[in-house]
């Protein structure tokens, strides 16, 4: 059950009160951000192609976990999670949004999650950060002439 942040009393014409409640601050936070918290939360684990969670993760099984524990399902896979996210501008990413890599908006290949400072939280399959979900520079995954893609869920 959610905290009351507010609660405020009327009275009615009919002589009744009215209570209205005011949602608190745990239910207004933007599923982005608690997704975003979520796979903070899961830095270190392992990375397994396949993983969903809640202990192996692959890229899209970590942004899949992340955001269905706050009631939001995602497509399986970076390709489906991008055809179904809101495609937005570089300039507009916030914290949260997902990160897409790939030749072309129709060759997703990796996913991971916007943390701030133009780094993503990731299930990483190199070995140079480690097979594990770790938060990296987004320049690390713009190679083989990948392109990076923005995408929004809402909910």
């Amino acid at each position: 059950m959610n905290k009351l942040t507010s609660v405020a009393l009327s009275a009615a014409l009919s002589g009744g009160l009215v209570l209205t409640l005011a949602p608190s601050s745990e239910a207004a936070t933007p599923i982005r951000t608690k997704a975003l918290n979520t796979a903070l939360d899961k830095k270190g684990s392992p990375y397994r192609a396949g993983g969903k969670g809640p202990t192996y993760f692959d890229c899209s099984g970590l942004t899949y976990y992340s955001y269905k524990k706050h009631g939001k399902k995602l497509a399986a896979t970076a390709q489906g999670q991008y055809n179904k996210s809101t495609h937005i501008s570089w300039s507009k990413r916030a914290k949260g949004d997902l990160v897409f890599f790939g030749t072309s908006s129709r060759n997703i290949k990796h996913v991971g999650i916007y943390v701030g400072n133009n780094k993503i939280v990731n299930a990483n399959s190199g070995s140079y950060r480690g097979y594990k979900v770790v938060v990296a520079p987004i320049s690390e995954y713009k190679y083989g002439g990948r392109k990076v893609y923005i995408g929004r869920v809402n909910g």
